[in-house]
């Protein structure tokens, strides 16, 4: 609304409805995306522990490779994680002998 311009009188109720609506939307769609986040994060750790039971000697490079997601497309992170991915995929390559 430009300054000085006169505002219908039930503009201003009218707005703060819309907003009251747009902020319940909104606060449903964040629970729905948190109840979702949840699910998947329980199941990932349920993977997880089932994974961790099995558990053979030499299989350690496999198991980091698991964890680590190598496709730098869809890291949602801003860190530069390149030189750590090629040193994980070199050590998988070819393992430390002790």
């Amino acid at each position: 609304v430009e300054r000085g311009a006169k505002r219908a009188p039930g503009q201003e109720a009218e707005w703060k409805e819309k907003a009251i609506k747009e902020l319940e939307e909104w606060y449903a769609r964040q629970d729905e995306k948190l109840e979702k986040t949840k699910a998947s994060n329980r199941a990932a750790e349920e993977a997880f522990v089932n994974d961790a039971e099995e558990v053979f000697p030499g299989t350690e490079w496999e198991r980091v490779a698991q964890l680590c997601d190598f496709n730098p497309k869809s890291s949602k992170q801003a860190k530069d994680v390149s030189r750590m991915r090629s040193v994980l995929i070199s050590l998988k390559q070819a393992p430390l002998v002790r």
